[in-house]
């Protein structure tokens, strides 16, 4: 299966989606705001990365306006933030035949270059 979870209105994901030709086509669309993230896929997501952490953002505005930048977090807050809060969900998830690919960073789009021309 491929999937992505992505947020219509991030212009990062939809860089993304045109740079590795993801389109309705070839993946299943879920844009989380019209569409949010259920706690079984957000237990998936976290069974394949291995936290809630891994798949939380630290870039969502809210993120500083809820004041959690001083506050310890742990995985259960992790989950609890991202069911609540579709910004707080690291976009675009990716899922490539059960791998998944987390946000953005180059390291990210390098293997997901590598697993889709695979």
């Amino acid at each position: 299966m491929r999937k992505i979870y992505y947020l219509s209105t991030c212009s990062t994901c939809q860089r993304i989606m045109r740079e590795f030709n993801i389109t309705k086509d070839n993946f299943v669309y879920q844009d989380i705001k019209n569409e949010p993230i259920t706690p079984s896929q957000l237990e998936e997501m976290k069974n394949a990365v291995g936290s809630y952490e891994a798949l939380f953002s630290r870039r969502a505005m809210k993120y500083k306006s809820m004041g959690l930048k001083n506050k310890t977090l742990a995985e259960n807050d992790y989950k609890n933030l991202i069911l609540q809060e579709y910004t707080f969900l690291k976009r675009p998830v990716i899922v490539v035949d059960g791998k998944y690919f987390v946000g953005s960073s180059k390291k990210v789009l390098a293997d997901l270059k590598k697993e889709l021309a695979g």
